[in-house]
């Protein structure tokens, strides 16, 4: 991607220094992003394919980098997504809130109900802060 960014501002018949005033960064970070050494983030690359009159698509397609970066964040992001359906907390809290809900409605016990169900909540969210917590407490335990 570098090479292409200093080709594309040359034939603009730019310096660094230049193009760096128009996108408003230092002329460092062009010179970081024509020798790889960074990336624009996406609103500079918006500036960028408007100021050379190409499109992010033609930027990015020619760094095969770059769209393994893009690529592992985006299986990054899908297996955090998976991870979260898969986590038993979801499924303990969720068992727990239909317990509230059901002792709520068969024995009309309203305090039982909302306790559950905010401890079902709770599980859900927490699940891994609580594993974490009770790993660090059983860790100091075996410690002392």
């Amino acid at each position: 991607m570098g090479n292409q960014l200093q080709r594309l501002r040359e034939a603009k018949n730019m310096s660094r220094e230049e193009l760096a005033q128009q996108i408003n960064v230092s002329r460092q970070a062009v010179y970081k992003w024509e020798n790889n050494k960074g990336y624009p983030d996406i609103q500079n690359l918006l500036r960028l394919s408007e100021i050379y009159e190409t499109t992010i698509d033609e930027l990015i397609k020619n760094d095969p980098t770059l769209q393994r970066k893009i690529n592992n964040n985006q299986d990054e992001s899908k297996e955090l997504d998976d991870e979260e359906m898969l986590n038993p907390g979801f499924y303990i809290g969720i068992i727990i809130i239909f317990l509230g809900i059901f002792l709520g409605i068969t024995l009309g016990n309203l305090i039982v109900s909302t306790f559950l169900n905010i401890i079902g909540t709770l599980i859900i969210c927490f699940y891994k802060d609580i594993l974490k917590f009770s790993k660090n407490i059983k860790k100091d335990f075996n410690e002392q």
